[in-house]
């Protein structure tokens, strides 16, 4: 799983460490981890401190890959921030969309509803014609029985 994380320096065990700040949970898709979470990178390992890094862990927490993050979040500036794509503007969009989806529904039911109405007219129709087809016939036999 992929991380973003920041260098540190633990004083106490006099090692770096990563304290993992947020989790990819999809592709575009993050979580920031809201509990202390660390990992420890081993003595002799010297990072800059505050050094944001992607990290990938394994399944058993141990790093598999650890990359400086500046490319990533220069990516996330150019792809979202420079185009004005600010929070309440995709908040906007969002509801904007979710209008879209309850007017298209509403227009869904409404052409299902005149659907119905317009099957039900047919066979009222398809009855009458029917009706007449078998008034007609019984009145030619009328005719020609009194002839």
């Amino acid at each position: 799983m992929l991380y973003l994380a920041q260098v540190q320096k633990n004083e106490f065990l006099d090692q770096y460490q990563l304290h993992l700040l947020a989790r990819q949970e999809a592709e575009n898709l993050w979580a920031i981890i809201p509990e202390e979470a660390f990992i420890l990178l081993g003595k002799g390992n010297s990072m800059s401190e505050k050094l944001l890094v992607l990290v990938e862990l394994s399944p058993t927490g141990e790093i598999t890959k650890l990359d400086d993050a500046c490319n990533w979040v220069l990516n996330l500036v150019q792809t979202y921030l420079s185009s004005g794509m600010t929070p309440e503007f995709l908040q906007q969009e969002a509801e904007r969309a979710e209008q879209w989806r309850q007017s298209l529904t509403l227009q869904n039911q409404d052409l299902a509803r005149r659907s119905l109405e317009l099957e039900a007219r047919r066979e009222q129709i398809q009855a009458l014609e029917e009706s007449l087809k078998r008034e007609r016939n019984g009145h030619h036999k009328d005719e020609a029985a009194g002839s």
